[in-house]
């Protein structure tokens, strides 16, 4: 199990090629306030000083430290391939290949290298640098050196330092395939630690947090940290390791961290000789070394997982970007087909990606048709904007001079045009719905079908040109078309259609049996003929002498009082001046006779009758026109218009150019999915070999 974290490392690496951080791998993240030993720690773990010093935020990057323990025989054969003088090396990640033996160098290049991204204003950032260090010295560990807690910004510092770090350090630790290491100088209150306060914010239950409590020689005199170490102050699941650091007399004196190792176990043998043995930088090297297997141990199963389907996501996008064109007239034919079959697909339901949070493409159609054209028409009132005054004026027109027996046929006809000319404006109005979804089909291709259009965005543009054309020459010829299926029915009208004959049969039996009932009503005192017939001759004589008479007053009234004529009315007409009969006023309003009444009567029904066979035949026509005069036509004729509008020698060069970011944005998909296959076999290996 020891060889867990070697391929950890080896999966580090593997992830640093491509520069990518979205693996999670296991690591111990260092936590703790500023000039609480972190350093120290940091550096008693490799041996070596190589971590930058001063007063303030020294750390301003996170530093990701993977120490490789080298065996001899290991050693020499590194030693020879890499050309390297010495037992002991480094490498930084952002140097390549460069080795590095003087760990001054090493700590000179970190901070050179924390000023080149991070600048000279002491302000932090999150990208980490990665240093690799080879030793026979050190354990395996992968170590995070993190900026310091602080609280108040000093110097030039940036106000907001406080919460800038706690940020850094939060996103660091959350990683639940992290160890915390929370270092704390026992000269302080365990119980006012920010390492540990900050650690249990995201580790409430203290499951992969390890203490570690520094300066246990700086302590007050007449105190020590045995109720510390012993886990009563503050309990510590991982456990609680404490240990003695270099003071900054020692770093000047150019104390060895060997000699500093050496003193620290003489201390603690005299100091806390029961807790010697688990306390100090060895035994928490060894401590570390241990947690850090087993928790790469639990993590591995869910990291294969992590891993595998993240190739397969980075598998589909470098599809989606396809493979550099070679044969550009045979991938512009295969990108035409593509989208034109995925087009027709759409319509017909029958695409690979299907919708399911709005209607699209053919089921749309289907719903225009069937509800939106379908209810708009059965809202049409059959006799809407018709009054009974219209329709008494039209029978009247249709008379001429002479009263009617019979209501005139005309009326019916002129009337009924008028309503089923009001059928005309929603069939267009559906038309053009259609219409727009046919363009809105365009765009659902584009972003969901037909990813590889997005490689080529002229050849894109051209496409939706050419459909976009395809469509706007067949509109007028569809309208033109559900024009005429009105025109066609304003043309004759039908009054032999059997639904409107029997209707009119029925219509005549229900007219028939009122005039029945409006007869058994009558008084019987009067004679039915009588009534029928007008009146007797007795009568008919003295009207035409009442009418005779009227006639012949009126004559010597003109005759004899010719002032009366003159003053009776301002607006009569004078002898000699024409008679204007438009001049006698018109009742606004005034109650029909039984006669009008039923015949407006008949003249409604039978417009609502007929109106109602006109309108399911334009429920049914207009549809039908859409679909072969637009839809069908389209589906038709778009891939030979696509080939013949852009299939041309002269256009290749042109409509084959690819995005300017597609390519980088292909060979990145590359590099991270041969990375990710990589990291897959390095786990699969030990799985062969059982390592967990």
């Amino acid at each position: 199990m020891e060889a867990l974290i070697p391929v950890i490392n080896k999966l580090q690496d593997v992830f640093n090629t491509v520069g990518a951080d979205i693996i999670q791998l296991p690591q111990i993240a260092v936590v703790g306030t500023q000039s609480s030993g972190k350093s120290s720690v940091l550096e008693a773990l490799v041996g070596r000083d190589l971590l930058p010093r001063g007063t303030g935020v020294v750390t301003r990057r996170p530093l990701i430290l993977q120490l490789v323990h080298v065996d001899p025989e290991d050693r020499r054969k590194t030693s020879e391939e890499n050309g390297v003088d010495g037992e002991e090396w480094g490498k930084f990640l952002h140097t390549k290949n460069k080795i590095y033996t003087d760990f001054d160098e090493i700590r000179l290049e970190i901070e050179a290298e924390t000023e080149r991204v991070s600048g000279n204003n002491k302000g932090i950032t999150d990208e980490p640098i990665h240093l690799k260090i080879f030793s026979p010295h050190v354990v395996n560990l992968t170590l995070v050196d993190l900026p310091g807690i602080t609280k108040v910004p000093v110097g030039d510092q940036p106000k907001d330092i406080e919460v800038q770090i706690k940020d850094l350090i939060v996103k660091h630790i959350s990683n639940p395939n992290s160890i915390i290491l929370a270092v704390t100088a026992a000269n302080t209150d365990m119980a006012t630690s920010e390492a540990l306060k900050v650690a249990r914010e995201v580790d409430p239950d203290g499951r992969r947090t390890l203490a570690v409590v520094t300066k246990l020689d700086l302590m007050d005199a007449g105190t020590d940290a045995m109720d510390v170490l012993m886990g009563r102050v503050i309990p510590v699941k991982l456990g609680l390791i404490g240990v003695v650091n270099r003071s900054q007399l020692d770093i000047n004196n150019k104390k060895t961290v060997a000699d500093a190792i050496r003193d620290e176990y003489a201390f603690l043998q005299k100091k806390y000789p029961s807790l010697a043995s688990r306390n100090g930088t060895k035994y928490l090297a060894r401590t570390l070394n241990r947690l850090l297997m087993h928790h790469i141990r639990d993590c591995l199963p869910e990291l294969k997982t992590r891993i595998n389907v993240l190739a397969a996501q980075y598998q589909s996008l470098l599809s989606s970007y396809g493979e550099p064109v070679e044969d550009q007239s045979s991938t512009l034919l295969q990108l035409i087909t593509k989208f034109a079959a995925e087009y027709c697909h759409t319509i017909e339901g029958t695409a690979k990606y299907i919708e399911t949070t709005e209607l699209c493409g053919g089921a749309r159609i289907c719903y225009i048709f069937h509800e939106t054209f379908g209810r708009t028409l059965e809202s049409v009132d059959p006799l809407g904007g018709l009054t009974t005054i219209d329709v008494l004026t039209a029978i009247r027109n249709a008379t001429g001079p002479r009263p009617a027996l019979f209501v005139p046929e005309v009326s019916f006809e002129l009337l009924v045009k008028r309503q089923v000319k009001r059928l005309e404006e929603p069939s267009l109005r559906c038309v053009e719905l259609v219409h727009e979804e046919m363009q809105r089909i365009i765009q659902h291709c584009s972003n969901y079908s037909t990813q590889e259009l997005l490689r080529f965005p002229k050849l894109h543009d051209a496409i939706v040109e050419v459909v976009t054309s395809l469509l706007r020459k067949r509109l007028p010829v569809t309208n033109e078309m559900v024009h005429n299926l009105v025109a066609i029915e304003l043309a004759y009208i039908n009054t032999k259609h059997p639904d409107f004959a029997d209707a009119c049969g029925l219509m005549n039996n229900n007219i028939e049996e009122q005039r029945r009932n409006r007869m058994r009503e009558l008084p019987s005192s009067v004679p039915r003929d009588k009534t029928a017939g007008g009146g007797s001759q007795g009568d008919q004589e003295v009207g035409t002498g009442n009418w005779r008479g009227m006639l012949k007053k009126g004559e010597e009234g003109v005759g004899g009082d010719k002032s009366m004529l003159q003053t009776s009315n301002p607006g009569s007409p004078q002898r000699g001046h024409a008679v204007n009969l438009l001049d006698v006023p018109v009742p606004v309003s005034r109650k029909l006779s039984a006669r009008e009444q039923r015949d407006c009567e008949v003249i409604e029904r039978l417009i609502k009758s007929y109106f109602l066979i006109v309108r399911k035949n334009i429920q049914d026509s207009v549809p039908k026109a859409v679909m072969h005069f637009l839809v069908n036509h389209v589906k038709d004729s778009l891939q030979s218009e696509l080939v013949g509008q852009l299939y041309k020698a002269g256009l290749l060069d042109d409509l084959l150019t690819e995005s300017e970011d597609m390519a980088q944005r292909r060979n990145e998909a590359a590099d991270m999915l041969k990375a990710l296959q990589k990291a897959s076999q390095v786990i699969a290996e030990i799985r062969e070999t059982q390592m967990w």
